[in-house]
């Protein structure tokens, strides 16, 4: 693939994107662009809060630490700036700890420290299968 299909490819990408967080505002669903414009900084804020949180065993609190510093990092396998595949391996990531964590600490302690729209963390769980209750 040459460096002008990337481009190609890029931009339409943005285009979707941009098209997707416009037309849920136009059709009223501001909560859902927004949740999905602040996906990344809840999952931090989770991550962090979740470490401080005595219910957590200590071994999902090591997954919760290196979740955490591959969300903080600058450096990802997709680079960020990439609009909806940008942020796909954080989400991945954040994905499979949040699993781990329903799995091992509960729905009900995940959800107490979500600081999203309530909605948005039952779909993210529901995709992955982490539903508990």
């Amino acid at each position: 693939m040459t460096l002008h299909g990337v481009l190609i490819g890029l931009g339409i990408a943005v285009a979707i994107w941009l098209l997707v967080v416009a037309a849920l505002f136009a059709f009223g669903r501001a909560s859902a662009a927004k949740a999905l414009v602040g996906l990344v900084p809840n999952l931090m804020l989770l991550f962090k809060d979740l470490l401080r949180d005595p219910r957590v065993p200590r071994g999902s609190k090591i997954w919760l630490g290196v979740g955490a510093l591959w969300l903080a990092s600058p450096i990802d396998l997709l680079p960020e700036f990439l609009p909806i595949i940008g942020p796909l391996d954080d989400a991945i990531v954040a994905a499979v700890i949040l699993r781990h964590l329903v799995r091992k600490a509960g729905t009900d302690v995940v959800a107490e420290h979500w600081r999203g729209d309530p909605a948005s963390l039952q779909r993210i769980l529901r995709l992955f299968g982490a539903v508990a209750a």
